[in-house]
């Protein structure tokens, strides 16, 4: 990793991307940082670079929302979510890292398919409540997904939809389970050596795109409608994901 202009021209908006959905606005993007670094970065770059900051962002949201979640549904989702991250660990230790792009990819295009269905009516919320062991099975994949491409966060709203929690419970919890699965991927990421003191060394330089990011999405979230956002996101998201599955299999 060189950290020079051409790095710079592409992490600063994935940063400042990742921080407006943070914030508040269009919260459900905010992993499209990921697969776009990994346009210019190997895949373990692209996530190790990104957790430390997300990290950061999630602390400042915690500090939003502390006590507002609900435990119960937020330890079902944590609990879960230990052996995805162990099973993301396990196949970054002997997979190609094409593999790794090619999983990016996939969900870039899996997510945008996701959005656009679930706005359509195609995708309708659980009408009943879901069990714990159906929570513990979403959060496995919350975990493995958040391990590849930091994009666990459609897989938790299926188990978090079920259990009718008002908006600010719901995201409340949903804070509290990120900043907790973020925080069990930081010793497996170190442990296959997805981290480098390039990596540390990015992030310290991109602390200020982070909290502005965050900031910067807080306002717009008052300010502005998400629809025209949604949409370039949706159009870059897929864009960014035929082109790593493209990369990955030629």
């Amino acid at each position: 990793m060189t950290l020079d202009l051409y790095f710079f021209a592409f992490a600063i908006p994935a940063v400042v991307f990742a921080g407006m959905s943070k914030g508040g606005f269009g919260s459900a993007a905010a992993f499209a940082a990921t697969p776009f670094l990994a346009l210019i970065l190997t895949p373990g770059q692209a996530i190790g670079l990104m957790l430390p900051l997300l990290m950061i962002m999630d602390v400042t949201a915690i500090k939003v929302y502390w006590r507002k979640w609900d435990w119960r549904v937020a330890r079902t989702l944590i609990i879960g979510a230990v052996p995805g991250i162990l099973l993301g660990g396990a196949l970054y230790g002997f997979a190609d890292p094409d593999v790794f792009r090619f999983l990016i990819g996939v969900v870039a295009v899996g997510f945008v398919i996701y959005q656009l269905a679930k706005s359509r009516g195609l995708i309708a919320p659980p009408k009943a409540q879901m069990s714990p062991c159906a929570g513990f099975f979403w959060g496995t994949v919350t975990g493995f997904t958040s391990f590849i491409s930091h994009a666990g966060g459609p897989p938790a709203a299926v188990y978090l939809l079920s259990q009718k929690l008002d908006k600010t419970t719901y995201q409340a919890t949903s804070v509290i389970v990120f900043w907790a699965i973020n925080l069990l991927k930081f010793i497996p990421y170190f442990a296959v050596g997805i981290f480098s003191k390039e990596t540390f060394h990015a992030d310290l330089m991109l602390i200020p795109a982070a909290i502005a990011g965050v900031f910067i999405g807080a306002y717009l979230h008052k300010k502005m409608s998400e629809k025209l956002f949604f949409g370039l996101t949706y159009v870059f998201l897929v864009v960014t994901g035929v082109k790593l599955i493209f990369d990955a299999l030629t």
